[in-house]
């Protein structure tokens, strides 16, 4: 993929609105186009993945294991990012995630972006305001979730 194609895609992907032009360049020299199949596990709950993904198409289930099979908590689809806990270092990641459909992603390294925000003050906090975004939207997404599972019918009534 040429590094034209991929300005173009960080320029059209909504985690990257607001980024200067010259965090998008940055960025570009950081990324790495992948492709998921139907039904393949990116990476599993705990696992240490350092890689930082920028949907382009194709939906993918986040998931939490329960004993017996996994549950899936919510579905990622183009245009989200998906492994956000990559740029925190060595935490292991929060949930698992399967593709549904085939996909493609822009990949970057988490500790090459950790890298770069150090380097680049205004680049670093440009991608992390972006990230806590993508937190806090996905805390309240299962905010929602649970208030719809565990609120009794009829409550308030």
């Amino acid at each position: 993929m040429s590094n034209e194609t991929v300005n173009g895609l960080l320029q059209q992907h909504p985690f990257c609105q607001g980024f200067w032009p010259d965090h998008i360049a940055r960025l570009s020299g950081m990324a790495s186009e992948v492709h998921f199949e139907p039904g393949e596990l990116i990476f599993q709950e705990g696992d240490h993945s350092s890689l930082f993904y920028l949907l382009i198409s194709g939906n993918v289930a986040l998931e939490v294991v329960a004993p017996g099979r996994p549950v899936r908590v919510t579905t990622l689809v183009s245009g989200e990012v998906l492994g956000w806990s990559s740029l925190t270092g060595d935490t292991g990641k929060q949930f698992q995630a399967r593709a549904l459909e085939e996909g493609h992603a822009l990949a970057f390294d988490g500790a090459r972006l950790r890298h770069a925000c150090e380097q680049d003050y205004a680049f670093g906090f440009a991608l992390m305001r972006a990230i806590l975004t993508v937190m806090a939207e996905r805390l309240h997404s299962i905010r929602v979730q649970l208030l719809d599972t565990y609120t009794p019918v009829g409550a308030g009534n």
